[in-house]
């Protein structure tokens, strides 16, 4: 069990590293940064890849802790 738990463990971490790295890059020039328009952007409704690959990330992440979670718990017995 303790393997099957390591090697899950193991494949959601790679998948965590792609589906960072897929995620669109957000550019912003520095005359946009410096006139205040850096604040307001993060309030868009994302849509479409970059909503998608945002909930993917999120729920490999929460699985990447339970999965640790759960490693944790089964090396201290």
């Amino acid at each position: 069990m303790y393997n099957l738990i390591m090697t899950l463990l193991i494949i959601v971490s790679i998948l965590i590293i792609f589906a960072t790295m897929m995620q669109p890059q957000k550019q912003q020039d520095a005359l946009n940064a410096l006139s205040g328009g850096a604040v307001f952007s993060g309030q868009t409704k994302k849509r479409g890849f970059e909503a998608l690959m945002e909930k993917i990330t999120a729920v490999l992440l929460v699985l990447f802790f339970v999965f640790a979670f759960i490693l944790a718990l089964m090396s201290s017995k």
